[in-house]
């Protein structure tokens, strides 16, 4: 696989570009399609399933390969070792090393921040789920790991990890994981953390301010339900909000302003259907459900998205450039 200067999370390449533009209810996105020219110029190549970036002070590149290794691209592109120091990863269907982001303090800590699927123990070694550890970056080691958050329950599946990684302006992590694919009915409970976003601070502690701290029976982490694989998430510069993007099933990718305390219907509302046909869940609106600020049909499967703030392309100044995973496009 080639690292492009507009790979962004994963390495797309733009041949036709949809501009979002946030409305001033920031509820709605108005689209328009442009057709535009862009240079591609390759930084390295030899890369396998690339899920991860994460920009070094110098200039130099963090990136995870699913299937399991971390590597240092320089500034020239030369593709470093595999890092060491790495935690046990199960490296099937989608699972494997998947997102990287630096702490907010690594000029001074040079820790990072990395999610991936951990594998279970004893009776659940064939079970397994996201998890997220940091550890400190020394040249080419991974010292002092440490995890901080475990997806809980550990399913028997290789599907759905979600998985992407944002800082908010306030130190806290979210974390943005999938229903399993075979566990979506547990995206409207609060006893797991399927299908939802989570919020910790970064010693894996729990926000006193996290929306279901006092709910009987809600693991406190959560802060929105109702999810089904989010590979896609980053604050809007602006209001300073989370913003996700949801792979859909056939059909209804999503494009949510990610509110805390807030559910966003999967599998109970949907504008997508079963893979082959066939209806999902009750329809597309419920009353106490989020509606997608958003949605794609059929779907383009929605992958890692930035808000731009660069000045090379003036006109996509406070736009989503968003990957896709199915079409071979990127839409900005």
């Amino acid at each position: 696989m080639k690292l492009s200067t507009l790979s962004l999370a994963l390495c797309l390449v733009a041949s036709s570009l949809g501009i979002f533009t946030q409305a001033a209810s920031a509820t709605t996105i108005s689209v328009k399609t442009e057709v535009v020219n862009i240079r591609v110029n390759t930084i390295a190549e030899g890369l396998e399933n690339i899920w991860g970036m994460a920009f070094l002070p110098d200039g130099s590149i963090l990136v995870t390969e699913r299937t399991g290794r971390m590597r240092i691209i320089s500034t020239t592109g030369k593709v470093g070792e595999p890092l060491t120091g790495l935690p046990p990863i199960v490296a099937k269907g989608q699972g494997g090393l998947l997102d990287v982001v630096l702490a907010p303090d690594f000029a001074s800590s040079q820790k990072i921040y990395f999610s991936y699927t951990e594998p279970g123990e004893g009776d659940l070694s064939d079970s397994n789920s996201t998890a997220v550890s940091f550890a400190t970056l020394n040249g080419n080691k991974l010292e002092n790991l440490t995890r901080v958050f475990s997806q809980q329950p550990k399913i028997n599946s290789n599907h759905h990890f979600g998985s992407r990684l944002v800082w908010a302006p306030d130190g806290t992590l979210f974390i943005t994981l999938g229903d399993r694919y075979s566990e979506k009915d547990s995206a409207q409970t609060l006893d797991n953390h399927l299908g939802k976003v989570v919020r910790i601070h970064a010693d894996g502690s729990v926000p006193k301010d996290n929306p279901f701290v006092n709910t009987t029976g809600a693991l406190p982490e959560i802060w929105s339900i109702g999810h089904r694989n989010m590979q896609g998430a980053a604050i809007n510069p602006n209001s300073k909000v989370l913003w996700t993007g949801e792979h859909g099933p056939q059909g209804g990718d999503e494009l949510n302003i990610d509110q805390g305390g807030k559910n966003y219907g999967w599998p109970v509302i949907t504008y997508g259907e079963n893979y082959g046909g066939g209806k999902i869940g009750e329809g597309t609106h419920k009353v106490g459900m989020e509606q997608p600020s958003y949605k794609w049909i059929p779907s383009i499967a929605t992958a890692g998205f930035i808000f731009y703030t660069g000045d090379k392309f003036p006109q996509w100044q406070n736009n989503i450039l968003l990957a896709s995973l199915k079409e071979k496009h990127s839409y900005a």
